[in-house]
């Protein structure tokens, strides 16, 4: 979970930015800074409208896991459920909360033209938060590069730098 810590108690200190790894799901308040490395992998980050909470999450797989893995954060139903019952914990309604989605790219574009894990992820992430009824703010997803996502928990959008082997495309604010 990403904190905030202060030095003084009238002036806060940036939080050191939390690098959300592969499976993880973090937490955090205004002010924390969230960040993650996607290739075919999704990241989710819900808010509430206000913006005082944020959570991010790093989904790898989208498909049933099996029992020893059903707590997997690694798994998306597994990190959605963290990320939901976080929320709650801090006393955020997550289906009043807002989405980002990023990710999802084809990490083989010579091996794999159409169905891809990327796409598969997407499909599944975007699915899961229509039927839990979490609009989607805004995504950057597919093609066939790598994204850098860094979000400071507050008002402002999420920054995301799409990768491509022969360009870069920044999006967000």
């Amino acid at each position: 979970m990403a904190t905030l810590t202060k030095l003084y108690p009238s002036k806060p200190i940036p939080a050191k930015p939390v690098e959300i790894m592969p499976g993880d799901v973090a937490i955090g308040q205004s002010g924390d800074q969230l960040k993650t490395l996607l290739g075919s992998c999704v990241s989710v980050i819900l808010t509430d409208p206000r913006r005082t909470v944020g959570a991010m999450c790093h989904i790898v797989h989208v498909g049933v896991p099996n029992a020893a893995n059903r707590h997997n954060t690694a798994y998306g139903v597994a990190a959605m459920h963290e990320m939901f019952t976080g929320l709650r914990a801090v006393g955020i309604n997550p289906r009043m909360c807002e989405a980002y989605v990023f990710g999802g790219g084809n990490m083989f574009p010579h091996l794999f033209r159409e169905k891809h894990v990327g796409a598969s992820n997407v499909d599944w992430v975007l699915h899961y938060l229509d039927t839990h009824g979490v609009p989607v703010l805004d995504h950057c997803l597919g093609g066939n590069g790598y994204r850098k996502v860094s979000w400071i928990v507050g008002n402002q959008e999420p920054v995301v730098e799409t990768v491509f082997s022969d360009q870069g495309a920044r999006h967000g604010g």
